[in-house]
């Protein structure tokens, strides 16, 4: 799919949801219409849009692009819970500065259940936190992998369910990528990010045929021009060999400052809200969930018009 396609698809879907729409139960209803759509709707749940951030190596970021697009959700005024599924080797929580009391341990031996182990936090999110050093839940059987699948699909009232996952083509990592409504594949300009990147694509497609909806991060980018350089590359391999369409949702910045949150235990979009890679993930989040999406001082706005194609396609419209 070409990148200016999708934005054209994006400023339709923005317009489309910013129209009200007359409700199907509304004055021209009758009194049995209103009785049948309340007596079909009284019984559903709410259930959460599920996004599975993956990578095909690790140190690409995907942790801290993770947690910091949960919070980044969570300002758009969305119910975000994220759930930490690098089961053995979890770090979330760290991320954030929190010691949980309870972890995934507890629910593999049976004394918990997923819902039990939430943690509220001070950043506007849910987490589930995971556990570190643990061997037995780094290899998973197919009937505990399929546990907590079904456990998460049980928890209600989150408008996101945003797992991060392991990295690489494991079967603990797949088990929760495959389920997942929306895959976002986080990427480096590394030729080697590149290549496993490219490797975690075609196995989602191997396991899944091309019917994902699989997006692409690039992470750590010197500049736009470089960013785009690497998703146009991984979108065009991706459609040629593997008959699949990639999505691309953006990039971040490579800045030090990501490091020094980091070392402070704190979200990068809480202690540096004012950075471009800040900006830049404020704008992925706003495009994963087709929200509207403000024009910041930094100018990051004019970079994604650029990586997107958007400049271009909206001088075309106003010619």
């Amino acid at each position: 799919m070409e990148i200016m396609d999708q934005a054209a698809n994006l400023r339709k879907l923005a317009g489309e949801r910013s129209e009200s729409a007359p409700p199907s139960g509304g004055v021209g209803a009758t009194t049995l219409e209103r009785t049948e759509l309340e007596e079909i709707s009284e019984p559903e749940t709410r259930r959460g849009r599920v996004v599975a951030v993956t990578s095909g190596k690790g140190g690409v970021g995907k942790s801290t692009l993770s947690v910091n697009m949960a919070i980044a959700l969570g300002r758009l005024g969305k119910k975000v819970l994220l759930f930490d599924g690098d089961l053995g080797l979890a770090n979330i929580n760290v991320l954030m500065g929190i010691i949980p009391e309870f972890s995934i341990y507890e629910v593999l031996k049976g004394k918990k259940k997923l819902s039990d182990i939430i943690i509220p936090t001070g950043f506007g999110i849910d987490i589930i936190a995971g556990a570190n050093g643990i061997s037995q839940l780094a290899n998973l059987t197919d009937a505990q992998r399929d546990l907590f699948v079904e456990q998460l699909s049980e928890l209600e009232g989150y408008d996101v369910l945003l797992i991060d996952t392991g990295a690489g083509v494991g079967s603990n990592v797949l088990g929760l990528v495959l389920p997942a409504d929306d895959i976002v594949v986080v990427t480096t300009p590394e030729p080697t990010a590149i290549t496993d990147a490219y490797g975690m694509i075609k196995s989602i497609v191997a396991a899944s045929g091309a019917t994902k909806k699989i997006k692409l991060i690039v992470n750590r980018a010197p500049s736009a021009i470089e960013a785009k350089r690497v998703s146009d590359r991984l979108m065009s391999i991706s459609g040629q060999f593997l008959k699949v369409g990639v999505e691309s949702l953006g990039f971040v910045f490579e800045e030090n400052l990501v490091q020094k949150s980091i070392r402070s235990q704190r979200p990068h979009v809480v202690l540096y809200p004012g950075s471009k890679s800040a900006a830049c993930i404020n704008h992925i989040g706003a495009r994963l969930v087709n929200a509207s999406v403000k024009e910041d001082s930094q100018g990051i706005f004019a970079f994604f018009q650029q990586f997107l194609g958007l400049g271009q396609s909206r001088n075309n419209e106003e010619a």
